[in-house]
């Protein structure tokens, strides 16, 4: 069995974003020469998430607005007595998922129709990491 891994970095423009990261993914896969085998790919920070979903605008707006009920910025969170302001990111992070494993069959992420693997950014303007490990044949 043969393993692969790579980082993606990212520093968004905004606090919150959601990022379309299935090209990089895919990228990796291919530079890792496996035909057959798993993709894991991660957040390594704990105000972002990797998630699957469809990239269709409309669902991205419904997710931002979904999170910020349920996690509205700016609540007087208790996590804010230690001197941070991102009790929110925390939560949303938390909703949203720390990461996703795709089979790869033939060279390629074997998907559902429609899927996609996003980044998402709760707590951004700064910079953070993805892990992208592929092991298999």
């Amino acid at each position: 069995m043969k393993s692969y891994r790579a980082e993606l970095w990212f520093n968004t423009k905004k606090r919150k974003e959601l990022v379309n990261i299935t090209p990089q993914v895919a990228e990796a896969i291919r530079k890792s020469g496996i035909k057959e085998g798993l993709c894991l790919v991660n957040a390594m920070h704990i105000t972002a998430s990797v998630f699957i979903n469809d990239n269709e605008s409309g669902l991205h707006q419904d997710f931002e607005e979904w999170l910020e009920k349920l996690a509205p910025y700016g609540k007087a969170y208790k996590h804010h007595q230690t001197g941070e302001d991102n009790g929110d990111a925390h939560l949303k992070r938390t909703i949203m998922g720390r990461e996703v494993v795709v089979a790869i069959t033939e060279g390629r992420l074997d998907f559902g129709p429609w899927e996609q693997i996003f980044y998402g950014e709760f707590d951004g303007q700064r910079r953070k990491r993805v892990l992208v490990k592929i092991i298999g044949e």
